[in-house]
């Protein structure tokens, strides 16, 4: 995973693409009926229940746009709501409000339905060992906010993006000339540039996985598209030589017979590209 003074830098990048879409050269429907010395207040309404995430964000947000802005919270991030909870209180320049309101409004709703799915899929788990990951399969320009409401809702980060973790999959392995070749060639690479990244091998079959283990240095096998029974065998032949890891397909109905499999983490993309965002509306009072 990055480190926190690059999660710090993607954040701030987030904020400031996301003001510069969204207001452009100046909010004209305020600009154009609210005088610059209105001062007002509104509060984050809650319409919809689950995990809220986001609230960090929002007053990130809010302090980019207008550091004179000043935001009670009463609920905080990985928090469950209910309809009419209040999450916060926001006050200062009406101006600012306005034009902070769209990008607080998108970055929660959507942070709060990553948030709530994740947490769903960690108590389907519970008992079982595994851990949750989310995938790369994340909104382009959204991937630091999707990623920062999976461990919100208490799953865990896959690598963040290509440069982070090595992560061996099918093409990798054909386009290098097969399982063991790929890994010897990532090695050497690593070795030539003075990295220190974890290698991730991903598995197709059985046969595949008894290569994969006749190479040191691998961290986690990636058991891909895999049925209960093979991934128990995967599982077993790999014990505890390195991590396990299933992914493929794996919904809410399978998800927990994957984890009594024993594989220490499940990955899935559905985490940040199948939820329906969260309703939230930010309302003068």
């Amino acid at each position: 995973m990055i480190s926190e003074a690059q999660f710090q830098a993607e954040l701030q990048l987030l904020i400031s693409n996301a003001i510069r879409e969204d207001v452009g050269p100046g909010d004209y429907s305020s600009l154009a009926c609210i005088p610059d010395t209105a001062h007002g207040q509104a509060k984050l309404l809650v319409k919809d229940q689950g995990i809220i995430a986001g609230v960090a964000l929002a007053k990130m947000i809010f302090e980019f746009v207008d550091p004179k802005l000043k935001v009670k919270t009463f609920i905080e991030d990985g928090t469950h709501v209910e309809y009419g909870d209040v999450v916060f209180e926001v006050s200062g320049s009406s101006q600012s409000i306005l034009k902070s309101e769209r990008v607080v409004l998108n970055t929660m709703q959507r942070m709060s339905a990553i948030a709530t799915k994740t947490n769903h899929l960690m108590q389907l788990l519970d008992g079982t060992g595994a851990k949750i990951l989310d995938t790369r399969k994340t909104t382009p320009n959204f991937r630091v906010a999707e990623k920062w409401a999976v461990k919100i809702g208490g799953g865990e980060n896959h690598r963040y993006a290509l440069y982070d973790m090595i992560m061996l999959k099918d093409n990798h392995i054909d386009f290098a000339g097969g399982i063991t070749l790929a890994i010897k060639k990532t090695k050497e690479f690593l070795k030539a540039n003075n990295l220190d990244l974890k290698i991730i091998v991903e598995a197709r079959n059985l046969d595949e996985i008894r290569e994969i283990l006749l190479s040191d240095g691998v961290h986690r096998i990636l058991i891909d598209n895999f049925n209960y029974e093979d991934t128990k065998k995967a599982v077993d032949l790999i014990g505890k030589k390195c991590q396990t890891e299933s992914s493929g397909n794996i919904n809410e109905k399978t998800i927990r017979g994957y984890g009594l499999c024993g594989v220490n983490y499940i990955s899935s993309g559905a985490l940040t590209h199948s939820v329906y965002n969260m309703d939230l509306s930010l309302k003068a009072f």
